[in-house]
């Protein structure tokens, strides 16, 4: 990848959006991670005001440090960033208080935790309205594209992408480039939003280079069929998770009326 080009092309797509858009800027929600920390990277360098937000429910404390260290040095840089912080952890225990108790089990953990994703797209929103900017996404091509990754009207809920087209590695040579904190560069991979410890390649069963892989030998028409071992196994994964999200991927299915009912 041509690391400066491929910077300088995402910079100037999203002034091009925004002065096409009429708006005044971009929000960021900042998560302690290498996409969002990229993300809000590029947004700064745009010279639009970016708001950094920090949405905590139930954080853990080295994500709150991570996301607070890049916030910081991002306005060190650059005067057109600002910051806000929003708690959301009492409203996310208000909402569990008021929706119908359910027994303990991984569908309502799921759903809880894809809720935390929602509370956090409507305040980034609410925070775009009050000052005319845009809300810039954080998925990257393998989340977004690959094995969708993402909470549908959560992460998934934003106005543009200028991320999505890069694969995971190739947000890490950027976000290198382009000087994100250490901390967040060695960090491993984690949505947060079951408030514990486990990593993205907890969830999935796969790390984001086999997933990589496996995204490239779809494109190369392969099949379960060609592999063996670990590579099955990986391949298996990434091509259950891709067929099993396609409803995030593809725009809504709307029911056509036919002409002769019309």
């Amino acid at each position: 990848m041509k690391t400066e080009k491929v910077a300088e092309h995402i910079i100037k797509w999203l002034k091009d959006y925004a002065e096409n858009a009429k708006v005044k800027g971009f929000v960021v929600g900042v998560s302690g991670g290498i996409d969002s920390a990229l993300t809000s990277t590029l947004c700064a360098k745009t010279g639009f005001p970016t708001l950094c937000v920090e949405l905590p429910i139930h954080q853990a404390e080295n994500q709150v440090t991570r996301a607070q260290e890049h916030i910081t040095q991002l306005k060190d840089k650059f005067d057109n960033v600002s910051d806000v912080r929003v708690d959301l952890t009492s409203t996310f225990e208000d909402f569990k208080n008021v929706v119908p108790n359910a027994e303990p089990s991984p569908k309502v953990d799921l759903s809880l935790a894809n809720t935390r994703a929602r509370l956090r797209m409507t305040t980034l929103y609410y925070l775009a309205g009050l000052h005319s900017y845009l809300v810039a996404g954080t998925g990257n091509k393998v989340e977004d594209f690959g094995v969708g990754f993402y909470t549908k009207y959560g992460d998934g809920g934003v106005d543009l992408s200028p991320i999505a087209d890069l694969m995971k590695s190739e947000v890490y040579e950027l976000a290198a480039y382009l000087n994100v904190p250490n901390s967040i560069q060695k960090a491993a991979p984690t949505d947060g939003l079951f408030g514990d410890s486990r990593t993205d390649e907890d969830q999935i069963g796969a790390s984001y280079d086999e997933l990589e892989w496996a995204m490239n030998m779809q494109d190369k028409g392969k099949s379960e069929d060609d592999f063996s071992g670990r590579e099955y196994d990986v391949f298996k994964i990434y091509s259950r998770l891709n067929r099993i999200n396609q409803h995030k991927m593809l725009p809504i299915p709307i029911c056509e009326i036919p002409t002769d009912l019309q």
